[in-house]
């Protein structure tokens, strides 16, 4: 089963890199792009993956992977470090 994140899910408001829309987004490991933090059509698809991973539906759960996505250190940059931060982030804070 597939989880699909509309806008209205996030917590946060993000912006939009419309000129960088139709390029290629995360789509799963491994993938050395570069993650843009600011922009939703990256993070819906990076959000969906951690949650199919998790195996989760739980809003709260994707709330909790806003927090960990805007408070994590600028050094990690690529999609598939990105998608490994979040994921091992998540896992330690729901005990799983």
């Amino acid at each position: 089963m597939s989880i699909i994140i509309k806008v209205s899910d996030l917590k946060f408001r993000y912006p939009r890199d419309i000129a960088r829309r139709e390029e290629p987004k995360f789509t799963g490991l491994p993938d050395p792009a570069t993650f843009n933090r600011h922009d939703l059509y990256e993070i819906l698809p990076m959000m969906e993956a951690v949650m199919n991973e998790l195996g989760s539906e739980d809003g709260r759960e994707l709330n909790l992977l806003e927090d960990i996505l805007n408070d994590m250190p600028g050094f990690i940059t690529t999609r598939a470090d990105v998608y490994d931060y979040l994921l091992g982030s998540a896992r330690e804070c729901l005990g799983r």
